[in-house]
């Protein structure tokens, strides 16, 4: 079959029809033809090896892409590299997910890739629906027969289909919710792409409670139920039972729009008074909630819980001076500032804070006399490992005991220390009101769940001097530069942190504008108010 070919099929068999996209067009039914026509590679007695060439990619390609289209789910797993995986996952595209028609254009290859786009028809107890996507298959050289194959994954069949998921078209499991923000807003996936995994959590946790009913649907869903069903295809709707969030519509959309100028990013917003979360965004925006869910060192936004142990214990205060040296050995490790800086021995604690100084805060760690103050800090002040319930599933931070270098590091967000933009973001808020508010996306009072509280408030002393130290930081700190928009009473934290080596520092950055609290964080972003900075600006502008 040349390049270039169109297959379509006319009676259950493939025939060839000048012209085509790419390298081939395939329009068939599903199930209705005996895979006559799906061509495999040309045999060969000698086993090659290398990569595959650019024919080789093509005709794998093109035979896969035909069989997989024709309903035959045999020949075309006997073109990958997994046969037995790939041929239920291929078989259940028909069988399962109920397409009934498939119409697969590949694109030029790029490199051992091939793009292609699905156009299919789904049915369901007389319902019928166009269902579009786009995907992508690798063909790399077998180990053993040398021959050219379609590497299996998931993704061959859809994007977002993950190892041990599969796509199922029936009546849906749960009622179709309506989520609404605070305000009575309608929030939808369509408008607000971050929130697709929260509203499919939200759904399967609340979606029988709220009054809807079931509609018909393709969907993925994930191994053993280890998360919320992923809706991709409404055949039929069911009547939606609204749902309450304490999300912003306002504050949501400006999160999407920010996330989306990095390739890494994740932000989210909560409400001092009240632990209510106001927004969360991810880019990219499917799949993984990194938002709430992520775990990594935050670098110095965590100084904001450093700051308030050593205020709690009086070895600082926030207008007493505070030694600030380029560099500090603690425990035969060496810690540095950004560039080798240091202060006057007269700079007042509150210059540290503003200008992130490494040191000045790892020098105090002897005199607290206890290698698990940060982490009872966390803990008993910040609710950081309480176990949050905020109405899907979250991770609530880790600050875990340790000793020497290690312990020092975490003083600075380094080291063991774990850490999302929810926990972030729920730091700068206790902070602000000296009282921790567990988050959470949906009411309390919704199921009465029992919400996290930590043991202890910070003194009114202790969270004033907190708030002026962040005020400096956003009026002429590190976080000047990207708080300079921002109106209100306002006040920042920066930070960045290398996780396994990285050449470019994660970027974080975290602020407050009046009742709002955000914090952010891009991969490889650099300095924290270089990319995060901008981010959480945007949200407090929004939403203050």
């Amino acid at each position: 079959m040349r390049s270039g070919a169109k297959v379509a099929m006319v009676g259950g068999v493939f025939v060839l029809v000048a012209g085509g996209l790419g390298y081939g067009v395939y329009d068939v039914v599903l199930g209705g033809g005996d895979g006559g026509g799906t061509e495999t590679a040309s045999a060969s007695s000698e086993v090659r090896t290398g990569p595959p060439d650019k024919e080789e990619i093509e005709e794998t390609a093109r035979s896969f892409l035909g069989a997989w289209a024709s309903g035959d789910a045999s020949a075309a797993a006997l073109l990958t590299n997994n046969e037995a995986v790939s041929e239920q996952l291929l078989a259940g595209y028909a069988s399962d997910a109920h397409v009934t028609k498939a119409v697969i254009t590949p694109g030029p290859a790029v490199g051992t890739k091939v793009p292609y786009t699905v156009k299919a028809t789904v049915s369901y107890e007389g319902r019928t629906k166009p269902w579009s996507y786009s995907s992508e298959l690798t063909v790399v050289r077998g180990l053993t027969s040398g021959k050219a194959l379609v590497d299996w994954q998931p993704t061959v069949i859809h994007p977002q289909l993950t190892d041990g998921a599969v796509l199922r078209t029936g009546e849906s499991s749960t009622a179709a919710i309506e989520a609404v923000d605070r305000d009575g807003k309608v929030l939808d996936k369509e408008k607000y792409p971050s929130l697709g995994p929260i509203l499919d959590s939200l759904r399967e946790k609340y979606g029988d409670s709220t009054g809807g009913s079931p509609g018909i649907e393709t969907w993925i869903e994930p191994e053993g139920g280890s998360a919320a069903n992923t809706t991709l295809l409404t055949l039929a709707e069911g009547k939606p039972g609204k749902l309450q969030t304490t999300l912003d519509a306002d504050a949501q959309a400006a999160a999407e729009k920010a996330v989306k100028q990095f390739s890494g990013a994740s932000v989210v917003a909560v409400r001092p008074s009240t632990g209510s979360i106001r927004a969360v965004a991810n880019n990219p925006a499917t799949g993984f909630n990194a938002a709430m869910q992520g775990k990594q060192a935050p670098g110095s936004t965590l100084k904001i819980v450093t700051a308030a142990m050593l205020l709690e214990k009086g070895l600082v205060t926030a207008g007493g001076p505070t030694e600030c040296p380029k560099e500090v050995l603690y425990q035969g490790r060496t810690f540095h500032n950004l560039d080798y800086f240091e202060l006057p021995p007269t700079a007042p604690f509150a210059t540290s804070f503003a200008r992130s100084c490494n040191t000045a805060f790892i020098k105090l760690i002897d005199d607290t006399e206890n290698d698990s103050a940060l982490p009872e800090e966390a803990r008993d002040v910040f609710g950081i490992g309480l176990d949050w319930k905020t109405g899907i599933t979250s991770f609530d931070g880790s600050v875990p005991d340790e000793t020497g270098g290690e312990a020092a590091a975490q003083y600075i967000g380094q080291g063991t220390v774990q850490m999302n933009a929810l926990n972030i973001a729920s730091i700068t808020a206790t902070a602000r009101t000296g009282t921790f508010h567990q988050p959470v996306i949906v009411p309390q009072d919704l199921d009465d769940r029992q919400l996290a509280t930590a043991s202890r408030s910070l003194s009114q002393n202790v969270t004033r001097q907190l708030n002026d130290m962040m005020r400096a930081t956003a009026s002429w700190g590190t976080g000047k530069a990207a708080m300079a928009s921002v109106g209100g009473d306002k006040g920042a934290k920066t930070g960045s942190a290398e996780v396994d080596g990285q050449g470019t520092s994660n970027s974080w950055f975290t602020g407050f504008s009046n009742d709002l609290a955000a914090a952010a964080v891009v991969q490889s972003g650099g300095h924290g108010g270089d990319a995060a900075g901008p981010v959480v600006a945007a949200v407090l502008r929004a939403g203050s």
